[in-house]
């Protein structure tokens, strides 16, 4: 969350904290955000969890880190994917009662 905050950030934003709360208010505030922080967290796991109960068990498994855009940018464009080798020799899945059948030029 804070990946682009240094020290000297910090150390900055501490001191400002200082000067407009006071040494007195400041420990308490600190703590009153790390409270609702966590208060947050919670309430973001909970729907996490109800949003996959709603969704059903096909989607039960779904990641939802994986829908980040970098996440997405990340792993479909900037990783090397070798699956289209293994694609091409890989067995056909069977086809469902509802499929119609691929269109073969020999059988006709």
């Amino acid at each position: 969350m804070f990946n682009s905050l240094g020290w000297p950030e910090i150390s900055v934003l501490v001191v400002l904290g200082l000067f407009v709360f006071g040494p007195e208010r400041l420990p308490g505030m600190a703590a009153d955000a790390g409270r609702a922080l966590r208060r947050v967290r919670v309430y973001a796991k909970g729907l996490t969890a109800d949003l996959k109960a709603e969704l059903g068990p096909e989607v039960g498994d779904l990641d939802l880190a994986s829908l980040n855009p970098k996440t997405f940018v990340r792993r479909h464009l900037l990783e090397d994917d070798d699956d289209w080798a293994s694609a091409a020799t890989a067995r056909p899945r069977p086809l469902l009662p509802t499929e119609p059948a691929p269109w073969d030029p020999d059988t006709t």
